[in-house]
């Protein structure tokens, strides 16, 4: 039985402005995909990321070339071959895996042999500000029990110390998103150990990170923009101690997972992650949260107005979807 893909843009108003060392963003813009079969129907989301050269058109130009061979059947097994890791594989990925779970009457936590996803630690982010505004923003999270600060090159360190300072009891992953360069990563690790900062998140491109060979960081140093798939790990592990694991990058939960066993498999530590996105992009990182160290899942947090029945936030803990939202009936 053949399927029917649809594929649309959809945008989700953020209730404040969210700034990193790119720039802000105001608007969570998604791609959302639909396959229906027999009538069930799967849902997926992908969040294109200029970064990665990607847009809402691109993304939906590369599932439109791809419509014949998923509408005539092609399963996660053989996206690989379709599409080049990013957010319209993903979306198709996980609209597959819900799909699946649908008309099997299976989840997908049972197809993974995994439990069901429940409340779990995820970071709570705080924004680039003057350090005043941040510790302002994170004296009202202080008792979430993991901040994650973004930072720049310009005043990192006072921005740092704000938040511990009003956030004393919170373990802290700092995020300079490629911003740093290598002297200022060597001169802040002091600074990172004194003020107990948990990790450090893809300090310097992704593409001027050979020299972290030969480093040995005070604080654990995550990879990022520098790791994508189970492939990049033979050159990852030799410059990270953890790596970010995000479904827009890995293009869905099937390289997500691979690539989270095989860091696993090579003593890495893990972190999930995502893009400013709805909970449809979340649900499926749940199945790589569990396996985790770290966990970044707050992008729905942001928007003002979710999809119904997604994730919530519970000071620091997320919630799951309500049943039937994604990959279970």
């Amino acid at each position: 039985m053949s399927r029917t893909l649809r594929a649309q843009h959809d945008s989700f108003a953020l209730s404040q402005p969210f700034r990193i060392s790119r720039g802000v963003k105001t608007q969570a813009e998604v791609v959302t995909v639909e396959l229906e079969r027999g009538g069930a129907v799967g849902r997926g989301e992908g969040v294109p990321y200029a970064r990665y050269g990607e847009s809402v058109a691109s993304a939906l130009a590369q599932i439109e070339e791809v419509r014949a061979a998923v509408e005539g059947g092609a399963d996660r097994a053989q996206l690989p071959g379709l599409l080049p890791p990013g957010a319209a594989r993903n979306a198709l990925d996980c609209a597959l895996w819900d799909l699946e779970a649908r008309l099997a009457g299976r989840s997908v936590a049972d197809t993974i042999g995994a439990p069901e996803p429940g409340k779990l630690e995820s970071a709570l982010t705080i924004g680039i500000d003057t350090p005043m505004a941040m510790a302002v923003a994170a004296s009202k999270i202080a008792d979430a029990p993991l901040i994650k600060v973004k930072v720049d090159a310009t005043i990192p360190d006072a921005q740092i110390r704000a938040v511990r300072n009003a956030a004393p009891h919170a373990r802290l992953i700092v995020d300079p998103n490629e911003s740093w360069d290598q002297q200022l990563v060597r001169a802040m690790q002091v600074l990172l150990v004194t003020l107990r900062v948990d990790l450090l998140e893809q300090p310097v491109p992704a593409d001027a990170d050979e020299w972290l060979e030969d480093f040995i960081p005070e604080v654990p140093i995550c990879a990022d923009e520098s790791v994508h798939v189970a492939a990049d790990l033979d050159r990852v592990a030799r410059r990270y101690q953890v790596v970010n694991v995000k479904l827009d990058k890995s293009g869905g939960l099937t390289e997500a997972l691979a690539l989270a066993r095989a860091a696993r498999a090579r003593g890495l530590g893990l972190m999930t992650g995502c893009m400013i996105s709805s909970s449809l992009s979340i649900a499926p990182a749940l199945h790589v949260a569990r396996m985790s160290d770290f966990v970044d899942l707050d992008g729905p947090i942001w928007l003002r107005e979710d999809r119904a029945g997604g994730v919530r936030d519970e000071a620091g803990y997320l919630v799951p979807p309500e049943r039937g939202f994604w990959g279970i009936l």
